[in-house]
This record gives structure tokens, sequence and C-alpha cells, in this order.
């Protein structure tokens, strides 16, 4: 593997069979795994002083960006980067396995250069098959080694928590189950949210897999189908009917409640964080990598540098509710600090497998 620098660029390639890239396909807005591990101290190593533009690594000029996250969630440090970096930056968005599966295809004739990813299951999928440059040590010291590529091939930009998010006016805190695998019990029928098309759900569920093995996923699975769990196309649509008092409780990414409360005010929902490291608190990343053969390697690694520093941290601090991982950018005071979240025990590293993933949710007939 190579390293990215100032006058190098990646050839290597990888591939990816026809029968792979058909099961990916009914991913419905994609992705994968996620998740993360025990509770330390993030690693702060950047300077919390703004980087001049002139002092940046890598160069100004043309840049191609695949994008697995909304045009709604990241077009303001989209500006930043073209700003900061003088990068004239044209992306292209779709869901997270829509676009890794994209990449796979196109091979070393993709005209992107920079991936960013919703999760890090689509990068861990794409580093597996030689698509991802290895990066350079400036990048990768800048964030806690949870949240990096041990090869170091991706890197994490910011967290989330996955929660469960509840009506205070349908159920109180001190109702709510210990664990996420007691919504399959006949007290909840009816009640419970869900997104299986989501790549954060899907996530999910490749981090049950992991830790809790396939018959007991698939035991939740089919349970909770039996449980009468209300499907929802995503997050955001899941957090709006709990508002509304439409349904008691939901699955959802911690940032979703919070972008409701900037738009509407208070409302009268709250999330729940499952307790003593419960498979229902995860926390996942959205991340980022530079494409092995990378057309623009100076530019990707440009605007890397810009989404690691203080002005694409502050972003996803202020714009998105999620946690900062780089350059001593603090997360809105309102959530609970991510060293106090009591996460299972998981390497995000272990979490590449959509495939597996796509193929339990099948045949619980979820997709």
């Amino acid at each position: 593997m190579t390293c990215i620098t100032e006058t190098t660029r990646l050839l290597t390639r990888g591939s990816i069979a026809a029968d792979r890239r058909q099961v990916l396909k009914l991913a419905a807005g994609g992705a994968v795994a996620l998740a993360m591990s025990k509770s330390s101290t993030m690693a702060q190593e950047a300077s919390p002083e703004a980087t001049p533009a002139g002092e940046l690594l890598g160069a100004p000029g043309e840049l191609t960006i695949y994008s697995g996250r909304s045009e709604d969630l990241i077009a303001g440090v989209i500006d930043i980067i073209e700003t900061d970096g003088e990068i004239d930056a044209q992306v292209s968005y779709g869901g997270t396995g829509e676009v890794a599966i994209r990449i796979l295809e196109e091979g070393a004739n993709s005209p992107a250069s920079l991936f960013i990813s919703q999760d890090a299951g689509a990068l861990g999928q794409l580093a597996a098959e030689g698509r991802l440059a290895v990066l350079p040590d400036e990048i990768l010291s800048r964030v806690d080694s949870r949240f990096v590529s041990p090869d170091g091939l991706w890197i994490g930009l910011s967290a989330r928590a996955r929660v469960l998010v509840y009506n205070t006016e349908l159920v109180a805190e001190e109702d709510l189950p210990p664990s996420m695998l007691d919504l399959t019990d006949g007290s909840w029928n009816g009640m419970v949210a869900w997104a299986p098309t989501n790549a954060s759900f899907q996530s999910h569920v490749t981090a049950m897999r992991m830790l809790l093995g396939e018959e007991v996923t698939r035991s939740w699975l089919q349970g909770m189908i039996d449980n009468g769990a209300v499907v929802f196309d995503g997050n955001g649509p899941i957090v709006a009917a709990v508002v509304a008092g439409e349904i008691a409780v939901g699955l959802v990414n911690h940032y979703y409640l919070w972008e409701t409360i900037a738009e509407a005010g208070p409302v009268p929902a709250e999330n729940y964080y499952f307790p003593e490291g419960d498979i229902g608190s995860l926390v996942n990343i959205a991340g980022a990598g530079i494409l092995a053969d990378s057309p623009n390697p100076e530019q990707a690694l440009r605007a890397l540098d810009i989404l690691l520093g203080v002005g694409g941290q502050t972003y996803f601090a202020e714009n998105t509710s999620e946690y900062p991982l780089s350059a001593g950018v603090q997360p809105i005071s309102e959530l609970p600090p991510l060293d106090d979240i009591q996460t299972p025990d998981i390497d995000l590293s272990d979490l590449d497998d959509l495939e597996g993933t796509v193929a339990l949710l099948m045949e619980v007939g979820l997709l």
C-alpha cells in the first residue's frame, strides 16, 4: 500500500464480482456498518487555531467528490472546502452503499478523488477491495485511533450515537427497556418505529451480527416483525412521528431530534441511550477516504485537511449536531459527552460485511 504525499498518486486497484454487486444493490439507500467501542478520551492532537489556506496539506485545484451523505447535511462544509482550500469541488450525491458500489464498478476509471461516507462500513468495503489510499500520518494522527482504519485507509470525520427517541407524553423514561433486545417484548407491540432500508440501521444490524451472532440477530429481527414494529423510510420521518405522538419510540441516530428542535423549538421527545454497553448504544462515524486511483490526490488531501480542521469540525458540531473528532472542537452543550456513552466493545474495522446483512434482511422479509 502506498501513502499519499505531495508528489505521489495511488495506483492500487480493486474489483468486485458481479454477483456481489447485485446483492449490494438491494440495500436501498445503501451502506453498512458502523459502530464503535470502549470509552476513553478522544485524541485532540491538532492545533485549535485555524490553518491558513496556504499552509494546508495538498494543493488548490479541481476535485470530484462522491458523497454518501446527503446534500442538505454537508453542502455547507463543501462550501468551506471551496473557500478555504481554493478548491473547485464537483460533488455527486447518493446513498452511501450506492456510491460505494459505483466506485467499485468504475474501478481505476472513476473520476472521483474523495469519498465521504455515512458510515465506516462502506469505507471498509472499499478498503477490502483495494480502492482506498493509505493516508499520511499528518492526517491520521488527528483523530482517536478508535475512529481510524487500522491500516490507515480511512478516517472518521464526525460521530453519532444510535438512540431510542421517545415521546415524553406517551412513555416515561423509567419505563424504557434496559436493552434494545427487549423491544420484542409484547408490551412494546406496535409501539416501535424502525427504518430497515436506512444505511445507519443496516450498519446497526451488521454490528449486532458481529457482536451477538447471526442467530441472535435473526431472532431479534423476526421478533420485532412479529411484535408489529412500524416501518419508516428514514430517521427523519421516525422522529417526526414520535414528536407528533403517532408512535411511542423509534430507533434513530441522535442528531435527528436536535435537527427537529433547531427547526421547531422544544418538542415532547427525548433521546434515550441504552445503558451498560448495550448493543443499542452503538456510536457510528461519518468518514472519508481518498481513492487509490485518485485523479487529483493533492486536492483530495487538501479537502480532507479542511474537513478535519476547525472550520469543518465546527460545522459538524453546530450544523448537524454530531460529535466532532478533531481540532479540539467540542459538541453542542446539550449532548452527553461522547465518553459518557456506554458503548458495546466493537471494532469499526470489523463491520464491513454489508453483503451478509443485506442477505439476512432479505431472508426475514425486510428488503
